[in-house]
């Protein structure tokens, strides 16, 4: 080995690949795969999952740690303080790199990060990637410097806290995101992140009425199907918008029950 080449391959940072998961035996493998050439570690922290995620996660040669589930924002933090090297990519199990994302990762790699790099997600629903009504390009920072860098947030939709002066790098390639295999499971899920939501406006004093609780769903419904043309996504778009108005609908509802009651509904 020529001893340039040998000096850029010692030289080159490190990653860390962070997953979180719960019974995510669907999803798993095809993420940790996808990180394959990329990630020089991966830890995957499971919070009791009743399926095989943890032994297909360990096949896979991740190291797999177990922790009961607090919240987002503090379990991958958790995960985060595990890490080996000084870069993270974190990961949601039902997420995986493209073609095309795994490439640029590694040209970028080997020329030396310069800050956090944040990434277009494309989405998987029921089968049809969806392009429109919002849902693209839900970038997100998913690589960072481990070094000062934080989740936040108690509920749901945890924030990352970056370093002071550490840019923001948007990357061209989509990150995969296999997110719901059926409406039903997109109700179920709704089911559960109204109450989180709902649990967090009350938290901050938040109120709502009659008129919101059904205006706003209209107000969602038009916004995601016409104005941001879901139409152009065909059934899936329709589907989308209806159970997204839905959901606005459920998360004030649940929130009046809350404020009526005095209780977490």
């Amino acid at each position: 080995m020529r001893a340039d080449v040998a000096f850029a391959a010692i030289d080159m940072p490190r990653i860390s690949v962070i997953i979180i998961t719960h019974n995510e035996e669907r999803n798993i493998a095809r993420c940790l795969e996808s990180c394959q050439g990329i990630a020089d570690e991966t830890v995957v922290v499971d919070s009791g999952s009743s399926d095989r995620t943890r032994e297909i996660a360990g096949a896979l040669g991740a190291r797999v740690l177990e922790r009961a589930w607090t919240n987002y924002s503090d379990q991958k933090n958790h995960a985060n303080a595990f890490a080996a090297h000084d870069w993270i990519l974190s990961l949601d199990a039902d997420e995986a790199l493209s073609d095309g994302l795994r490439e640029e990762l590694q040209r970028l790699k080997e020329e030396g990060f310069a800050g956090a790099y944040r990434f277009k997600r494309l989405t998987n629903y029921c089968g049809h990637w969806v392009r429109h009504g919002g849902w693209y390009p839900d970038a997100k920072v998913r690589l960072f410097p481990k070094a000062g860098t934080r989740w936040e947030g108690e509920h749901v939709h945890e924030t990352l806290a970056l370093p002071d002066g550490c840019r923001v790098i948007d990357l061209d390639h989509d990150l995969l995101h296999y997110s719901y295999h059926s409406v039903e499971d997109h109700r179920d899920r709704i089911e559960r992140y109204s109450t989180l939501h709902a649990r967090a406006m009350h938290a901050q004093g938040k109120r709502t009425g009659a008129i919101r609780m059904w205006l706003a769903p209209v107000v969602k419904f038009v916004q995601g199907y016409a104005l941001q043309l879901g139409f152009l996504d065909g059934w899936a778009g329709w589907r989308i918008a209806t159970l997204s108005a839905w959901a606005v609908h459920l998360k004030y509802r649940k929130l009046k029950e809350m404020q009526d009651h005095g209780a977490a509904a």
